[in-house]
């Protein structure tokens, strides 16, 4: 017997299947077909149409495709975008690569040896009356007696500093133009998104037409810096801060977007034991207002207060027990500038050595930092700005009208008149 007892499931032959032959054997004999379907079929039939159904039904009331399409769909669109990325990097460096230069700084101790100067890296942005203009950092070319660019086909060129500022680390090189016609395409660093595909190209470890990619790890970071490099942080920096690789020599170097537009100039990286992916470039928005002084002027055009100072809370630099008692500053006086010398509209407002000056425009003011920040920022040349300090224990304020800060020439000059 079978396991159902259902002659269906059975295994066993079923006497009405049996039939006698004429010579009186049992023989077999299948059933006769009837026309139509059989029960199966028509159960089969059934359950699959109703499976259909119901899955036309749940697509059409839903609007979802089905598992399988869905799947098909966004591996597709997953594999197209990872291209059309990749596509558009190269594309993005076919565009800005041309316009990238890389820097030899001759000095006096390198000589014309090319394994002996400084690298750096730059942009060239514009040309007009035979000239072609070229972006880069102040530090690529402080101190330089000799420039020579090298253009992204091989050419050779003596260049010139149209302008410079320690402040921005931005310089303005100016070279012959003949045969440029590739220019940088200035993009908007204020449009950038975290996690944005960047590109940066340059000059690293004299390797000139490196390209190199990565994100946007955070768009705007203020940096701390040291203008004198006395470990002192007298200004911040806006940065934008990247992952892609960025090394010696491509400081001044584009960093781009994927439409091969500049967002940045390349500056920095933190270089550390265990330290990966930490590179910076200014923005260009920020780039471009200081080009634009440079341009004009040949320096960026900033009110200035003529002060050299000490801050009172200098870690490096402490102000002793009895350095204190000399200033005769009150006991809740814990921040502020000592003046160390003063010159230009300083000097003849009438502050002087051992001032101490914690407010302007009755803002309070506590370090060096602080004041150029607020002078940088709200302050425009020829106006007024009021300096509050303490001198000899008393509180004191006047009124210093503010100039174009002077070259260290006629700041010398200046004092050798008085």
């Amino acid at each position: 017997m079978g396991l159902f007892d259902d002659d269906f499931y059975s295994t066993r032959v079923s006497r009405r299947q049996l039939r006698r032959s004429s010579d009186g054997n049992q023989r077999w004999q299948g059933s006769k077909r009837k026309n139509g379907l059989s029960t199966l079929q028509i159960s089969l039939i059934s359950s699959i149409l109703s499976a259909v159904v119901a899955i036309l039904l749940f697509s059409l009331v839903t609007g979802l495709p089905s598992a399988s399409n869905r799947s098909a769909g966004n591996g597709a669109s997953a594999a197209a975008g990872a291209k059309d990325r990749y596509d558009r990097i190269s594309t993005a460096a076919a565009k800005a690569a041309p316009a990238v230069v890389s820097i030899l700084n001759h000095s006096e101790m390198s000589g014309d040896d090319p394994e002996q100067a400084a690298l750096g890296s730059g942009v060239i942005f514009k040309k007009e009356k035979g000239k072609a203009y070229i972006i880069t950092n102040d530090h690529v070319i402080s101190g330089a007696d000799n420039l020579e660019v090298v253009t992204s086909d091989g050419d050779s060129r003596k260049a010139s500093v149209v302008g410079q500022d320690s402040i921005n680390d931005i310089a303005v090189l100016e070279m012959d133009g003949k045969g440029i016609e590739k220019l940088i395409d200035i993009g908007d660093s204020k449009k950038l998104r975290l996690g944005e595909t960047v590109i940066a190209v340059g000059n690293p470890l004299g390797l000139g037409g490196t390209l190199t990619s990565g994100i946007v790890s955070y768009p705007s970071r203020l940096i701390p810096i040291s203008l004198s490099q006395d470990g002192v942080y007298d200004w911040e920096q806006e940065v934008i801060q990247t992952d892609a690789a960025i090394n010696e020599g491509n400081s001044g170097g584009a960093l781009v977007d994927l439409n091969g537009q500049l967002i940045g100039i390349n500056t920095m990286k933190i270089a550390d034991t265990g330290v990966e992916g930490l590179g910076f470039a200014i923005p260009v928005n920020d780039v471009m207002k200081t080009v634009d002084d440079l341009m004009l002027y040949g320096k960026v055009v900033r009110p200035y207060l003529g002060v050299y100072s000490l801050d009172l809370n200098n870690p490096y630099a402490a102000v002793t027990e009895e350095q204190r008692k000399d200033l005769k500053l009150p006991n809740h006086v814990t921040e502020g500038i000592i003046v160390l010398e003063a010159h230009g509209p300083a000097l003849e407002a009438g502050l002087k050595l051992n001032d101490v000056i914690i407010q302007l425009d009755k803002q309070p003011i506590g370090t060096t930092l602080e004041l150029r920040r607020y002078l940088y920022e709200n302050k425009k040349v020829g106006a007024d700005m009021e300096v509050t300090f303490y001198r000899d224990g008393e509180l004191k304020s006047v009124i210093v009208k503010l100039t174009d800060k002077p070259s260290e020439a006629e700041i010398e000059e200046g004092l050798d008149e008085k």
